[in-house]
């Protein structure tokens, strides 16, 4: 069958070519005139001159992949020839070349070919035109080549090509003999109009017949420009040293959802809390949705962001640094981000000094009323929490409106808990520029509330006698049979209970709301009572040094405030655990009342879904077929290998197939570097663990982690000294450790996987130096 090119629908089995240039030709581009023949029968109209006759098979010029000179095309065919080279090309498609292109592409191969016969132009000049270029994937410039005569010679790769850049402001780049600098620019400008028709950088080819007129033959995509990041696009910087503390490993869709929602609330509303200009705010709008980042399943901050949020209050200079300390940042933003960040916030002297002003009075405030905040904080989030009706017996819509109501009281206005956090990072930054051993200083903050599971563990393991101690250590035992054990320990029981009355809504990975609680699944607390319990009192090989005097008026000033922000740094932590533990409550709720309703399969599929979706209560049709695609995609990214724990991206993530670590990383000689979190000299073999519901460590073991959170706190007491490879000075790993005088280091690139259980390892938690005295065999 014969289909003319102003006929042809993308319905037609014409093949990728054809139909785009059926697309441009009935849209009004200059194109020679053609038709094009499907497989079958035809009967050719009557034709005069000479013709190119071309391929266009199905899978060809397509956006992934685009066949280039696999097929045979034939150029200056006389009419009559016309019907043998047809049949020449539709042979072509079972050529070695398409065959092995097809297995190297991993496609099914497609024997079905049409043929395009296309009307031959008097060539004087042709060539081709590339709307980006291939090679760096800078989509601002166009890329043209040219020869005398036919284009065959260049595409062939016969004769050599003039070349020429175009850039986004038509000035051209390039020595021309060929064609002039009008030309030149007519051709980028027909390629810009192929990219914009298309909506991705295209690839043509070109003539410019005897008379000096501009036709196009042929547009495709450039499919490499994929996976080909623009060197242009803005530069992004990602690390997860500190967030990994929280959110560590696979995060689902729900769980980054909620939080990537909370932290732009909480940020926007801190910047008015510290009188930052409402313009100032709003100039920034599109930063604050922008802090997280979800890569391949793992959640990252935004540093660009980050510290464009941070630019906004004054003494850019100075915090910054403070900032990278309390997140863990090894390496300073590049220059290029920096100096672009200070432009953006750079205004006249008069408005600057103003801000300025209006913020630092607004900071002076927010310090000294930051202790009665805290008390109407604590009052706020005890009544929010407050229920009159047990969740399991609300309706949804009660549902909903409950999680709005702590959103809108809580979660937007996580005020006193954001300001402690700014002022522990100023003082902790003050602190420790004046004194090398801030953190043998900080190592006894008193009364942290995290410090309290791991003594509670420790009580509890003094109430049990070997046999229980046996049974309940022993991580192949049934629960069942464990808290029988319990029960028949009247005082064992009580504290028991207790502990899951406080900490009940503590557990590893806590922030995960699809996360298990310690009352959801108790195991993990179990068998560390009765490990610790087994072991007896913990070995001492530890050497602590008593912390040193601190002299001045204003030296003891910071210090007194640094344990303070500190300690209720922490504390803080244990009250957002009560939200997420609430809003944990909710969303499973939730997920069984759309099992009920026939739209998930089980409870649990609510994690793969967003905060919008669950919260959505006008769900028409099933959310099983999303749920499943997502399941596939977040199985799919543990399987694959963890991105880096920072590197940088421009433009797309999607453009990127590995990501190259920034992270540097050395090991000479049996030495390892980390920060010092708290002092002390330390020498044992090491554990490594990642999964601590099923860790067990011996006496006097050092545990090594990729890293921690409330929920690792129930190992702390049988730990000599802790190496953590992620954190920071104000991680919470490195507080606890400083509250149980446990000797920490954290930030040590690699760690896990440098070591094996059973090293002998010298640490010393003050200057962050890990020696490696003996391999395990």
């Amino acid at each position: 069958m014969i289909i003319s090119s102003s006929n042809c629908l993308p319905t037609d089995p014409v093949g990728g070519k054809a139909w785009a240039l059926a697309s441009l030709t009935q849209t009004g581009f200059q194109i020679p005139k053609w038709f094009v023949i499907t497989s079958g029968n035809y009967e050719l109209p009557p034709l005069k001159g000479r013709y190119a006759v071309r391929s266009s098979a199905m899978a060809e010029d397509g956006k992934e992949y685009s066949f280039a000179g696999q097929y045979d095309s034939f150029l200056n065919i006389l009419s009559d020839e016309i019907p043998n080279h047809i049949e020449k090309v539709r042979l072509s498609a079972q050529n070695e070349r398409v065959t092995s292109y097809t297995e190297n592409t991993q496609q099914e191969q497609e024997v079905e070919m049409a043929v395009i016969v296309q009307e031959m132009i008097d060539s004087k000049f042709a060539g081709v035109a590339f709307g980006a270029d291939p090679i760096t994937g800078e989509r601002d410039s166009c890329l043209v080549s040219a020869v005398a005569g036919l284009g065959e010679a260049l595409v062939s790769g016969a004769a050599n090509s003039e070349n020429w850049t175009v850039d986004r402001n038509d000035q051209v780049s390039g020595d021309s003999s060929l064609l002039s600098v009008g030309q030149i620019q007519s051709i980028a400008k027909l390629c810009r109009q192929c990219n914009a028709h298309f909506g991705q950088p295209q690839d043509i080819e070109w003539t410019i017949d005897q008379e000096g007129s501009l036709w196009l033959l042929q547009s495709r995509a450039i499919t490499t420009l994929t996976t080909l990041p623009d060197p242009n696009d803005e530069l992004t910087i990602w690390d997860n040293s500190n967030i990994a503390e929280s959110y560590g490993g696979i995060t689902t869709p729900l769980t980054f959802s909620f939080a990537s929602r909370i932290y732009e609330h909480v940020y926007r509303e801190f910047c008015k809390l510290l009188s930052v200009p409402s313009w100032k705010i709003r100039k920034h709008d599109q930063v604050f949705p922008q802090m997280l980042g979800l890569i391949r399943g793992r959640t990252y901050y935004n540093l660009v962001s980050w510290y464009r949020v941070l630019a906004l209050l004054p003494g850019f200079s100075v915090n910054r640094k403070f900032m990278e300390q309390m997140m863990g940042v090894k390496k300073a933003l590049p220059d290029e981000i920096v100096d672009k960040i200070i432009k953006e916030n750079a205004t006249s002297k008069l408005r600057d000094g103003i801000a300025l002003c209006g913020t630092s009075l607004g900071l002076i405030k927010s310090f000294f009323t930051l202790p009665k905040s805290i008390k109407k904080f604590r009052k706020r989030l005890d009544q929010a929490l407050a229920l009159n009706t047990p969740l399991a017996e609300m309706r949804t819509e009660e549902l909903i409106s409950h999680y709005q109501n702590l959103e809108a009281q809580l979660l937007k206005k996580w005020d006193a808990p954001l300001v402690n956090d700014f002022f522990a990072m100023i003082f902790y930054g003050l602190l420790a520029k004046k004194n090398e051993d801030a953190n043998t200083l900080l190592r006894d903050t008193g009364d942290i509330i995290s410090a309290r599971p791991p003594r509670l563990i420790q009580e509890m393991a003094l109430l049990i006698d070997k046999k229980t101690a046996t049974l309940l250590a022993d991580p192949k035992e049934p629960l069942p049979r464990k808290i029988q054990a319990v029960r028949e320990n009247p005082a064992l029981h009580e504290k028991f209970t207790a502990y899951l009355a406080e900490f009940g809504d503590r557990c590893l990975e806590e922030l995960k709301l699809e996360s298990p609680t310690v009352t959801d699944d108790p195991s993990s607390l179990l068998t560390s009572i009765g490990g610790l319990a087994l072991r007896g009192p913990r070995q001492e090989n530890t050497e602590v040094e008593a912390p040193p005097k601190v002299s001045g008026f204003l030296q003891r000033w910071i210090l007194s405030n640094a344990r303070s922000l500190l300690r209720n740094r922490e504390n803080l932590r244990f009250e957002r655990t009560r939200v997420f533990g609430r809003v944990r409550a909710i969303i499973r709720e939730l997920g069984s009342r759309l099992v009920t309703d026939g739209q998930l399969q089980e409870r649990d599929d609510v994690f793969f879904l967003k905060l919008d979706e669950v919260l959505d209560s006008s769900h028409t049709t099933s959310l099983k077929p999303l749920v499943t695609i997502r399941k596939k995609e977040f199985e799919d990214y543990r399987k694959q290998p963890e991105p880096p724990d920072r590197f940088q991206t421009r433009g797309s993530l999607s453009r990127y197939k590995t990501f190259g670590d920034e992270n540097e990383y050395e090991d000479q000689e049996g030495n390892l570097k980390g920060i010092g979190a708290c002092p002390g000299i330390v020498r044992g073999k090491v554990r490594v663990v990642t999964n601590p519901r099923e860790a067990q460590l011996e006496p006097g073991e050092i545990l090594v982690a990729t890293q921690t959170d409330p929920g690792w706190v129930v190992l702390f007491p049988a730990a000599s000294g802790l190496l953590v490879e992620r954190g920071s000075l104000l991680s919470h790993s490195a507080i606890v450790a400083r509250e149980l005088q446990l000797p920490c280091i954290v930030s040590l690139s690699n760690i896990t996987k440098t070591l094996t259980t059973g090293d002998q390892i010298e640490m010393n938690g003050k200057t962050g130096q890990v020696t490696l005295l003996n391999h395990e065999e």
